[in-house]
């Protein structure tokens, strides 16, 4: 259970530094500039984001990539700083034998 908050928790974290990162970006533009976990993952790693529809598609529903494709053209913040309160909270609850 300390595995899943300590991730919830660097979730969080990365929610922090993708809006710390779209703020300087929009400062610096002077209009919004919203980034997208889609972006995000195709600056960490093209490969994998371009082999991701044919994985999809092929071996699972293909219906299920649009769903996909509409959550990675979210704002990163949004996303990371929605899931990782909700990984802290579910691996927090219940655990006093952990401290």
């Amino acid at each position: 259970m300390i595995i899943g908050r300590i991730l919830g928790w660097f979730v969080c974290a990365i929610a922090l530094m993708a809006l710390g990162a779209e703020t300087l970006a929009s400062l610096e533009s002077g209009s919004y500039r919203g980034l997208a976990i889609g972006e995000i993952w195709y600056l960490v790693d093209r490969g994998s984001l371009n082999l991701m529809p044919a994985v999809v598609q092929r071996h699972l529903i293909p219906s299920l990539w649009d769903g996909f494709v509409v959550i990675l053209q979210q704002p990163a913040w949004l996303i990371f700083g929605a899931l990782g309160p909700v990984l802290v909270l579910l691996f927090g609850i219940g655990t006093k034998s952990d401290k």
